[in-house]
């Protein structure tokens, strides 16, 4: 008997299956399509959130021992900030836009009209837990959509009380939590989806994008990539310093898909620049950062070993210039400095995620270019300097997701811009307007009445139709008034 109700609990094909006819009857039926329906689920949400912030800060905690700070402002103020901004603007997002129209279909009008894809599945990530689990549901929420959210196994504590408040708030018909592992994710992927959203690694998203490609549906994939941070001098070393620590160990303990991965600096700031580390980061975590409430721990036991890998590397271990130490029953890992740590070394041919922050040196800070663009293109990429030439050839030559000048991971605030990859880093991008988007179809919409009929497009085809017809879709007066009196073109 324990058996059988083991294995109705299972979810498999079956039940991904019918969760999505579930909600793709309820998309048919227009329930989310409607303006009320967008924004009560946004308000529904908002309200969520203030009435369950200390049991989100607690998720947040035992999954990643996050600072309250860090789980107040980086997750869920954010969110917030999102829903309000999708509550204020969403009317105005749905409106069809006004398109020109052109002599070619003369007499017209034309509007762009944002309509729902339907069934959409959001995959997301452990390391902001909350954060990047709704910011994308609030999108697709706004757009019109029914959605599936399946939030990270990794990030288990956090995972649970998503399904149990979105259930508890959301409407269930049209929004739903999906809780598992590599099964429950697999047997979701087999199913057809309008549009699915996944935020991670590549290793994944290559999976994610081919089970996608049976059905042709479109992806949004928010990945990664080793983030550089180029350090000119002539600057405020001590601001630059402090901005750096914040996005690397003030954003989960360098747990970040932003988060600076290594810095580039010459040969003779570099000295300098460790200098400051040294006396900054012991400012904001103490002589023992091992124990200090403020920092993040690592996730699991396999991303910890992961990390020991990368800095225990025969050629690496040799070049800590601070920190190293580490606490393996509390998965903990202080803030690591490592200075001219080889090319060629594990921790330069992969992806940090972690408190490691190798600083590699130049002879002229216009090489930095060069050696970022020989890689793959990052999520985002940093630049510290007060020469205007030094930031506009930065902006120039280096391809990223975002580029933040004097300052790191800020970008990520700015519903303003897209937040997104570009190559290896992802494709696809999402916050404020760009979230609706995302998840919207942008239908082409053109107006004719039954005047006007020109027989030019009908048979029999002559050569004066040809000329008129050229210099219509041409869109030249002169070649219109050419054609219609038999002028050629000499």
């Amino acid at each position: 008997m324990a058996s059988e109700v083991e294995k109705k609990a299972v979810f498999d094909i079956d039940s991904a299956k019918e969760v999505v006819q579930e909600l793709r009857a309820s998309f048919v039926a227009g329930k989310t399509k409607d303006y009320e329906w967008r924004r009560t689920q946004l308000k529904a949400m908002l309200k969520m959130m203030d009435e369950n912030e200390p049991q989100i800060v607690a998720a947040l905690r035992d999954d990643l021992s996050k600072p309250e700070l860090e789980s107040s402002i980086y997750e869920i103020a954010m969110l917030k900030n999102s829903c309000k901004l999708a509550l204020k603007k969403m009317k105005h997002w749905m409106m069809p836009e006004k398109a020109k129209t052109s002599l070619a279909t003369f007499p017209s009008s034309a509007e762009i009209v944002s309509e729902p894809l339907g069934v959409v599945l959001v995959i997301s990530a452990w390391n902001y837990p909350f954060l990047l689990s709704l910011d994308p549901v609030i999108g697709a929420i706004a757009a019109g959509n029914a959605i599936v959210l399946k939030p990270s196994e990794i990030s288990p504590a956090t995972a649970s009380l998503l399904a149990k408040l979105v259930a508890n708030y959301m409407d269930s018909s049209c929004i739903k939590v999906v809780e598992g592992a590599v099964p429950e994710t697999t047997a979701l992927l087999e199913q057809k989806w309008d549009k699915i959203m996944y935020t991670g690694n590549g290793r994944i998203a290559r999976i994610v994008m081919a089970a996608a490609a049976k059905h042709l549906t479109p992806v949004v994939l928010e990945l990664g990539g080793k983030c550089p941070v180029i350090v000119d001098s002539g600057i405020n070393l001590q601001v630059a310093t402090r901005r750096i620590i914040a996005g690397k160990w003030g954003c989960n303990n360098g747990q970040a898909c932003i988060s600076p991965d290594y810095i580039i600096t010459t040969k003779d700031y570099a000295v300098e620049l460790v200098d400051s580390f040294k006396c900054e980061l012991e400012l904001f975590y103490g002589k023992n950062p091992l124990e200090s409430k403020d920092l993040s721990r690592v996730v699991n036991s396999n991303h910890f070993a992961r990390l020991l890998k990368l800095l225990d590397e025969d050629k690496v271990s040799s070049k800590i210039v601070y920190g190293g130490e580490r606490d393996k029953s509390n998965l903990k890992i202080a803030p690591t400095v490592l200075l001219d740590v080889p090319q060629d070394s594990l921790i330069m041919n992969e992806e940090i995620f972690g408190p490691l922050l190798p600083i590699i040196t130049i002879d002229k800070v216009e090489d930095s270019f060069d050696l970022i663009t020989s890689g793959t293109k990052p999520l985002a990429a940093y630049m510290f300097t007060n020469n205007k030439k030094l930031k506009e050839k930065f902006v120039e030559k280096v391809s990223a997701g975002g580029l933040v000048i004097n300052d790191t991971t800020i970008h990520l605030a700015e519903p303003t811009l897209p937040f997104g990859g570009v190559g290896d880093s992802g494709m696809g991008a999402y916050h404020g307007k760009f979230s609706f988007d995302t998840f919207s179809h942008k239908k082409a919409v053109l107006y004719r009445s039954f005047a006007g009929d020109a027989p030019l497009r009908y048979p029999p085809y002559t050569n004066g139709k040809l000329r008129l017809l050229k210099a219509l879709l041409g869109g030249s007066i002169l070649g219109i008034i050419r054609a219609l009196m038999g002028w050629s073109k000499a």
